[in-house]
């Protein structure tokens, strides 16, 4: 549905808008005659109130804590679906049938190696390199190794490259945690699930298989579903501006990668434990949560809040009691870090200046503390982000090169430099 949207000036001058509105949220007013009729550009730094593009995958309302895969609520997915049927329902729209599944299921695992040459090109990384590094130099590398499905306007071509990606993926993190740690790199199996597999990838060594518990294969499962799309998210809109000039989807990615590398996107969870080693002790959470009510005091509590939930995060409700159940696996009652945590989130969700100002623990503070109980490296933590965003990042990769009125991105700028002014020679400087 659309109508006309009639902006007026001072001057009596008018400019008329389409409106556009969409299935579930906010419209949206198309302003491109601002410029086309009266020169004028539309300011928002953030792009906090613009719709970049129009998208069917994932929907959010930040006021009502609302996070949908095509429309399914993330708590029926996250209690009822595995990672696997979620990836196929942000590709295709749908959820699959028995046989559609299992057809996908096949097909990502026996994409899940990597060429022998692939594996050789980790050698050519430093020793102790961070684990993304590696990961976007070799996902960037991905279209020297496997250009046989690059043409973005074959969709045969498309549907192989997302399938690559998606299967290859945990490989490639995993490789890049061996490397870290001078190990072996560890083929996968055939055997195992997407997850199991990983986490066989990660811990088992050419002398000692690892064989994961039932419990820590659900809970990364559990993470990847709900860390698997967030709508139009720095990484995705990335993922989406490099596609948009054709780029191939193996770049694409790599670029995804890259933004979800900075601390203020992926790096979230991993500043929540450098804040539990920081407080350090149960004893001085009251200390840190005075400074952190403090506005003068840098310190700030890390996990709590979300830019896009206002109230709560819908993610942190469903990871929170995985959490617990991690914890109470994994932990024999001597890990203070881990005792910290729980109090922590005890002390602010009975906190009155927490409360009011809807500062819940979010998706990125349980996540951490998971990961930690399941023996990821914190250097690893966005590593095991972009395993699941990958799903998302292709999903809106292939929708975006699907659509017919796709163009490239090209936003404009505020121009706030000098004026035009003469070359001065260097003698007269």
């Amino acid at each position: 549905m659309s109508e006309i949207y009639t902006l007026s000036n001072k001057n009596g001058d008018n400019i008329e808008l389409l409106l556009r509105q969409g299935t579930a949220g906010p419209s949206a007013l198309e302003i491109s005659p601002l410029y086309n009729n009266k020169g004028l550009l539309a300011f928002d730094p953030g792009f906090v109130s613009t719709a970049s593009c129009e998208s069917s995958i994932t929907y959010i309302d930040g006021d009502q804590g609302i996070l949908r895969y095509r429309g399914y609520p993330i708590e029926q997915l996250a209690a009822k679906s595995n990672f696997l049927e979620v990836a196929y329902l942000l590709i295709h729209g749908e959820l699959p049938t028995r046989d559609q599944l299992s057809k996908f299921e096949n097909i990502i695992i026996h994409h899940t190696m990597i060429k022998e040459t692939m594996r050789n090109f980790f050698n050519g990384f430093h020793y102790n390199a961070h684990p993304m590094a590696v990961m976007i130099g070799v996902v960037g590398s991905m279209s020297a190794f496997y250009h046989d499905s690059i043409d973005i306007h074959d969709p045969k071509h498309r549907e192989v490259s997302a399938h690559r990606l998606i299967a290859k993926m945990p490989t490639i993190a995993a490789a890049c945690y061996k490397h870290s740690v001078s190990e072996p790199i560890m083929y996968p199996q055939n055997d195992l699930d997407y997850c199991g597999n990983f986490l066989h990838m990660m811990f088992s060594t050419p002398c000692e298989p690892f064989i994961p518990s039932k419990l820590a294969i659900e809970a990364m499962n559990l993470l990847f579903i709900l860390h698997a799309d967030h709508e139009q998210n720095a990484s995705t809109s990335t993922v989406r501006m490099a596609g948009s000039s054709g780029a191939n989807p193996f770049a694409c990615i790599a670029a995804g990668i890259a933004s979800l590398w900075g601390p203020a996107h992926g790096g979230a969870n991993e500043a929540v434990l450098k804040m539990l080693k920081e407080i350090g002790d149960v004893s001085n959470i009251d200390k840190y949560i005075a400074r952190a009510k403090d506005k003068n005091d840098s310190f700030r509590l890390m996990g709590f809040g979300h830019r896009v939930y206002r109230n709560f995060d819908p993610r942190a409700t469903i990871i929170r009691n995985m959490c617990h159940k991690v914890l109470k696996e994994t932990s024999d009652g001597n890990n203070p870090m881990f005792e910290l945590a729980l109090k922590l989130e005890e002390v602010a969700l009975k906190d009155q200046y927490f409360i009011e100002r809807k500062l819940y623990p979010n998706v990125d503070f349980y996540s951490g503390i998971i990961y930690r109980a399941l023996n990821i490296p914190t250097n690893m933590f966005t590593v095991m982000f972009a395993i699941a965003r990958t799903v998302g990042w292709v999903a809106h990769w292939m929708e975006m090169i699907a659509d017919p009125s796709q163009r490239i991105g090209r936003p404009r700028q505020l121009y706030t430099g000098s004026v035009e002014r003469n070359y001065v020679p260097m003698n007269k400087r």
